[in-house]
């Protein structure tokens, strides 16, 4: 690799780090701001059901009851939001957006009555989607990106279930992953594809000249 390829995978990385690290920084200042003012923000989240709480949806992954609540969310939201933005560049803005608000109104309209607050539902979504989309494409590296996200965030699986805790909102992880599976499938025909082999690529560039050989030879019989 070439000290300016080198340098361009840099930036890029480090452009693909920009919005989740934003969106985290946010978060954190959301909650010092509830500290400071002691403040609780409860009512920007989501309750199922209530007309004045639909901005939720937009709100509520920006709210968390506390410090270690946050943190659990920070870095899985901050890594795969960042494989998110380097893989996935072409729609990695349309699958953020949509994973939050298909998440959020899916809890809105489905959830239990009761303050649904954090950034879990949109974590689920992006694993979810990051894993789907590797498989559906059959690209090598985004293949791999999958395993690695079934290996490290693998566990998070049981969180989508009701009764795993009590003091979890399994209906944003349940609802979260299912929005990201869907999104997986709608943009599968956008962002980066499998590879053509090289020898499909050696045929297609044949078929004109025989088709061209055959024609200057039909020419010549007339």
């Amino acid at each position: 690799m070439t000290d300016s390829s080198s340098e361009a995978e840099k930036k890029r990385l480090l452009l693909s780090m920009l919005v989740p690290f934003l969106l985290v920084a946010f978060m954190w200042l959301t909650l010092a701001a509830g500290w400071l003012f002691e403040a609780n923000l409860h009512f920007l989240g989501i309750y199922p059901g209530k007309a004045s709480s639909l901005t939720g949806i937009i709100t509520s992954p920006f709210i968390h009851s506390g410090a270690r609540h946050l943190f659990n969310n920070t870095i899985p939201l901050f890594i795969l939001g960042t494989a998110l933005f380097y893989f996935y560049t072409q729609v990695s803005f349309r699958v953020l957006l949509w994973v939050t608000l298909l998440t959020g109104l899916a809890v809105w309209l489905t959830g239990r009555p009761a303050w649904h607050i954090g950034a879990s539902g949109v974590v689920y979504g992006l694993a979810s989607f990051l894993f789907v989309s590797g498989i559906i494409r059959r690209h090598i590296p985004l293949m791999a990106l999958s395993l690695l996200v079934a290996f490290v965030y693998g566990e998070m699986v049981w969180g989508i279930f009701p009764g795993f805790r009590i003091d979890i909102s399994w209906e944003s992880h349940m609802l979260g992953a299912a929005a990201g599976v869907i999104l997986a499938i709608w943009f599968r025909a956008e962002g980066p594809q499998k590879p053509v082999p090289f020898y499909e690529k050696e045929e297609e560039e044949e078929v004109p000249g025989d088709e061209e050989n055959e024609a200057g030879a039909t020419d010549q019989e007339n």
